[in-house]
């Protein structure tokens, strides 16, 4: 058994997130001792490898804590995805340092810069992500993805790309407001129609996924200027609430 103390030294997380992860369901204590402190065994350890793996994913907590308790999770079809993602991550990170180095060697003139981009990256984790979270959108992206001839990808993404400009354009403003509102309309729209049947589950989902501080996060701000993924998240969730039944 290892306390929670033990068990954030070795992790690298916060006891403060690991309370978090107990509050939320994602990550129960096997028990508690007598002096109140929560004790984790190697089932839980197992169980917090998963998490972290899926927050390399960049899932959000409350669906990491749905797919793992999902009957049919599977274990080893999670780590393969990851050992992909990892791969591609170096692969990028390669790029990256191969162009800093050619930069330090012969000044600034390269004016090539494929180095950062990361679509591939953000491909593959968008594919796994639905793929764990809603089987029918990925089987819909799938379907969708295969039908599109050569070039016609590129288009799609920076049709998408164009969207969150927008929203770059109206970050200073009111994320509820009309002009956002509308916006926030399109662009769920726009997923339906060439990706997947982008629920309100999903959306909302999304404005997780677009604000969590990763590669999407650095993209869409790449597209709209620095603040621009949070804006837009935060137009998701006023839409997504409006689009719910009241109680």
């Amino acid at each position: 058994m290892m306390t929670i103390g033990e068990l954030a030294r070795s992790t690298g997380l916060s006891v403060r997130a690991l309370r978090h992860y107990d509050r939320i369901g994602l990550l129960k204590p096997a028990a508690v001792s007598e002096a109140g402190y929560r004790l984790y065994d190697g089932a839980a350890l197992e169980r917090l490898q998963q998490i972290l793996l899926f927050r390399e994913l960049e899932f959000p907590l409350k669906e990491i804590r749905t797919i793992l308790d999902r009957p049919d999770f599977d274990r080893e079809r999670a780590l393969e995805q990851q050992l992909a993602l990892l791969r591609l991550r170096r692969a990028h990170l390669d790029r990256l340092i191969a162009f800093a180095r050619e930069i330090q060697q012969g000044g600034t003139q390269n004016m090539d810069f494929s180095a950062f981009d990361t679509r591939e990256v953000d491909a593959y984790t968008a594919r796994a992500r639905e793929q764990w979270g809603e089987t029918r959108a990925w089987e819909e992206y799938e379907r969708k993805h295969g039908d599109r001839p050569a070039g016609e990808e590129r288009r799609v993404a920076d049709g998408m790309m164009e969207i969150f400009a927008a929203f770059g354009d109206l970050r200073d403003g009111n994320p509820e407001g009309a002009q956002a509102q509308a916006l926030a309309t399109r662009l769920q729209a726009y997923i339906t129609e060439h990706y997947y049947a982008c629920t309100t589950e999903i959306f909302a989902g999304l404005a997780d996924l677009y604000d969590a501080g990763g590669d999407f996060t650095r993209n869409i701000d790449r597209a709209g200027g620095p603040g621009t993924a949070a804006f837009a998240a935060a137009a998701i969730r006023a839409l997504c609430r409006s689009d719910r039944p009241q109680a």
